[in-house]
This record gives C-alpha cells, structure tokens and sequence, in this order.
C-alpha cells in the first residue's frame, strides 16, 4: 500500500503543476514555463482518526526565461468547471493506478478493494478509525465517546474554489502573496503539523484520555474522552505501525 500511495502523491503533484503550466504558460505564448510544488501526505484528521489526505503548497503562476532573467507570472483564479475539470483527472488517474496496483479490482458492473497482504490486525484497527469507532477491548465496535459542550451551530457554506465528486474533494482556496512570510509560516507549519497537539490532551479525573477538537463539530462536541489503551489504538491507527 506504501507504493501505491506514494504513486498518488506523485500523480497528484504531476497533475497540479501541469494546470499551472498549461493555464498561465500559454496564456503568455510561451511554451516552457517552470513552476514547483511541495506535496505532504497527512494520514489523520482533526478527531486523530484515519482520514489519509494530500496538502499541496504550490506556487500560484509561473517562470518564465526573460533574457536570461526569470519573471514571474501569476496565475488566475480557476472558475469552477476549470476545478471540477482538476479533480475529475485525478479521480481518473488515481483509480488507473490502484487498479494497475491490483488495490482495485474493476468488473463491468462494479469496483470493489482486492484482497491485499496488510496485516489483519492492521487493517481492523484502520477500518474502525475511519468511522470514528474503537477496534479493540470491551468496547469495540462502539463509537469513541464524545461530550457537546459548546451549542449546536450551523456551519458556514462551503467557499469558493473547492468541488466535490465521488468522494473526492480539491480545495484550492487558500491563497497568500510571497510578501506574506507570516502567514506562510503559519501555513507551511499547519501542513507538516503532528496529528495531535500535546495541549489539546489532559486526564480526567477517572484516569481516561480527552482529546479537545481543533474545531467543534455541528452538534457542538468539542472534546473525545477515551481509554488510555483505547488512545493508544488510535495512535497506532493513524500512524500505520503494529508492535508486538
């Protein structure tokens, strides 16, 4: 499975930097445009579940080869149906390669996973993470407790420049000029952040983990109380490792 992922994030990164060759590099009539990216893959979400994600740090144009000196060009905002076209070649692409890795298996009617090598009690912990439920001990099966404590809100909409399809989503709206070094930091240090804070973790008085959320859910949880050796599940899942 390492291969197969490490071939998205290579595919992912190909298909971000051709977009930006092919929307800004003809636009100025040059056919040779250099432009970089920088692609982190995050195995964890927000509630330190199994939510394998890709965040890419792109430079927002191209360079272009003025006389020997290299000038810059800006790309401009992508509409809509130029992102849908994005992802939908990724969806494409990506389901190509996990079939030609045998991850996939394509019938006429159907694609289902192909039964692969990872280790069982890997893969039980991994699928119970995904749903936000515990593998292992007296309380599998169960979902990880969690306490409302803030009022139920509505979330805002989703912004601009992001699509979904097929359980696929590309959110490109995040956007800083290069004078911005603050908020740059801010943003290079979120992408390569560790998948749980330590002063988001505390006791409780009955000995078990809670973790406090980035961000409160809708319903207005904001923190996840958990066996300390059902913590330890978690760690494992969203880290891929097994110890015996």
């Amino acid at each position: 499975m390492k291969r197969s992922i490490t071939g998205l994030r290579v595919r992912f990164l190909s298909v971000t930097i051709l977009i930006g060759h092919g929307r800004t590099g003809k636009s100025t009539g040059n056919t040779r445009a250099d432009t970089g990216a920088v692609t982190l893959i995050q195995r964890f979400g927000s509630a330190a579940n199994l939510n394998i994600h890709l965040h890419c740090l792109v430079l927002d144009g191209v360079y272009l080869n003025r006389d020997g000196a290299a000038v810059f060009h800006e790309a401009a905002a992508p509409s809509s149906d130029e992102l849908a076209a994005v992802l939908l070649k990724i969806i494409t692409r990506t389901m190509q390669l996990l079939t030609r890795l045998g991850v996939l298996i394509e019938e006429p009617d159907r694609t289902y996973l192909a039964e692969t090598g990872t280790d069982g009690a890997l893969r039980s912990l991994q699928a119970a993470s995904c749903t936000y439920r515990i593998a292992l001990g007296p309380r599998a099966g169960q979902k990880v407790l969690s306490l409302p404590s803030l009022p139920s809100r509505a979330r805002p909409s989703s912004p601009d420049l992001r699509v979904n399809a097929h359980g696929f989503s590309l959110h490109v709206a995040l956007r800083w000029r290069a004078d911005q070094r603050k908020e740059l930091e801010q943003l290079c240090r979120y992408i390569t952040r560790p998948p749980i804070a330590n002063k988001r973790l505390k006791r409780n008085r009955a000995g078990d983990v809670v973790l406090q959320l980035k961000s409160a859910y809708k319903d207005g949880t904001a923190h996840l109380v958990m066996a300390p050796l059902e913590f330890i599940e978690i760690l494992f899942e969203i880290s891929g490792w097994v110890i015996f």
